[in-house]
């Protein structure tokens, strides 16, 4: 093996190596009202970074974004669903859902024919009025980044959400990397009976997160008052808060399967010209 393929073999050797990963910082807290778990989510906060005032599309200094629903349009809440790219057009905040059931629901603003809180006063409050949020029909909600506005891929460094009625286990959080690697997950705590539970996580090594992945309990919500099993309860979520969305890069493996093509074609050329 020649100097050229033999450095080759190095770099795919050195970039194509397992690395090790940290982990993640967790925040998490449960209890009976918003004042239970608000310590716990302005230290998430402090920890993404960006302040307390925000700005245009829920930007936060261009460091944080966050979403509480509150400024979706009567028009897009229950009982129409919500656009699932509603965050990355309407209100460019880089994000984008996705769901095995049929959509997403926001609750309805009081004093409109919909009933509030998808129709389930006695379950359900809210974190930061009024508003809620829900997946249709399923349990899971699939959170994918982009550059704000755009159809660019990207990852985030630290994600968490407040869930609504955590009553027993089931809901939890999971965070995936651009190659679909499970790269964290937490069980959420349970807060009982209309309360409120938080959990963030924040990547102290680095890490990227591509897709977050939030199980709500056992049971869906079908429609305004409807649950898909009218003997158990199920869990919705309010504010979700993020690190502001950055441009994917190519994963080490990717790097280095285009540096070992580039050297071995350097290779080549060499070869040839030596043969000529």
């Amino acid at each position: 093996m020649n100097s050229v393929f033999k450095a080759a073999a190095a770099v795919a050797a050195l970039l194509l190596a397992p690395v090790a990963g940290a982990t993640l910082v967790t925040f998490e807290a449960a209890g009976v009202d918003p004042a239970a778990i608000t310590p716990t989510r302005d230290a998430f906060r402090v920890a993404v970074g960006g302040g307390v005032v925000a700005g245009a599309n829920g930007s936060f200094g261009g460091v944080r974004r966050e979403i509480n629903w509150d400024g979706v349009p009567d028009a897009r809440a229950d009982p129409s669903l919500l656009p699932a790219n509603f965050f990355n057009v309407n209100s460019p905040r880089g994000a984008v859902f996705s769901t095995p059931g049929t959509g997403f629901l926001v609750s309805a603003n009081a004093g409109l024919a919909t009933p509030t809180l998808f129709g389930f006063p006695g379950d359900l409050q809210t974190f930061s009025a009024q508003r809620l949020f829900t997946a249709v029909d399923s349990t899971i909600t699939d959170v994918t980044f982009f550059v704000p506005g755009t159809g660019i891929a990207a990852t985030t460094s630290a994600f968490g959400v407040v869930f609504v009625d955590v009553e027993g286990p089931g809901t939890k959080i999971e965070f995936f990397d651009a190659t679909d690697k499970l790269i964290f997950t937490r069980d959420v705590l349970i807060a009982g009976n209309q309360g409120l539970s938080f959990v963030g996580a924040v990547a102290d090594a680095g890490e990227k997160i591509s897709r977050v992945r939030l199980t709500s309990g056992a049971n869906s919500i079908l429609s305004n008052g409807k649950r898909a099993d009218e003997t158990t309860d199920m869990v919705v979520m309010d504010d979700f808060l993020y690190a502001e969305p950055t441009r994917a890069v190519p994963e080490p493996s990717s790097l280095a399967l285009a540096g070992l093509g580039l050297l071995c074609g350097v290779a080549w050329l060499r070869r040839r010209r030596q043969a000529s």
